[in-house]
This record gives structure tokens, sequence and C-alpha cells, in this order.
């Protein structure tokens, strides 16, 4: 039975992702760097020098799709892989001198498209919406996608 009390979550939430996507995508094109690669710039900048696979586990993403866009951030030469001196299959990864450089910059245009995307809403209605998308990620279903 469909439920016609309410739109689908999803049309917005694809919605969202479609014009981040655009926006950012032009964005962040004058550094060299792709939609798809900021998202793990992020986690390097919160905590440089982890590996491969704790960068998966921090985005919920599969660790081949982490192995692609860390390749493709090394060739722009915003990363550089080292071996981890603990586990000698895995790759411990490090922000670059050009990844540092730009690092106010790269935050500045997340805050400004962050800005425009919270404009007339209250601090309390984004903290809320904050918590109900957390919510919604945690409700994910792996058992859905078999």
């Amino acid at each position: 039975m469909h439920n016609l009390s309410r739109e689908p979550l999803g049309k917005y939430i694809s919605q969202l992702y479609r014009k981040s996507s655009s926006v950012l995508s032009k964005k962040f094109s004058k550094y060299g760097i792709g939609y798809g690669q900021y998202m793990f710039l992020i986690v390097l900048y919160k905590q440089d020098g982890i590996n491969q696979e704790e960068i998966s586990e921090r985005l919920n993403i599969y660790k081949g799709t982490t192995a692609r866009a860390i390749k493709k951030l090394e060739e722009a030469g915003f990363v550089k892989r080292c071996r981890d001196e603990k586990d000698k299959r895995a790759y411990k990864v490090y922000l670059t001198d050009k990844a540092k450089d730009i690092e106010e910059e790269f935050f500045n245009i997340l805050d400004e498209w962050d800005n425009e995307l919270v404009k007339g809403i209250t601090e309390e209605e984004i903290l809320q919406t904050i918590e109900v998308l957390k919510s919604i990620c945690n409700n994910q279903s792996t058992n859905w996608e078999e």
C-alpha cells in the first residue's frame, strides 16, 4: 500500500545530492578535485595518516571506492600512500603540502555551500535535521540490497 500522505523522502535526498554534486564539482574543479573525492580529503584533514580501511569505515563506503578515490587524489598530488609499518598489506594515507596549502579555502567552499543550504532555517531546525538524517542513515539495511 502506498503512503500518499507525504512525498517520498528519497526525492529530496536525491535532489540535494544532485545539486550539491553540481555546485561542489564546479567549485573544486579549479583544484583538480572531483566531487567524489572531496569527502576523502575531509576525513584526512580531520585525521591525517589513517589507512584506507579506516577511511572506508568512516565514510561507510566500499574499500574499492576508497582505493579508486585515493588513487586519483594521489595522481593529482593531494595525498601520498605509505605502507603501514604495523600491517604491510595496508597503506596509510597522508596529505601532501599541496592539500595542506588549500585546506582553508577548501573548507571555506564547504562552509559557503552549507550556509547557502540552511538560509532561513533556525539553528535548532538544522540540528534536528542532522539528527534525523543520522537516524535515517543508521536505519539503512544492507539486507535490503540483497
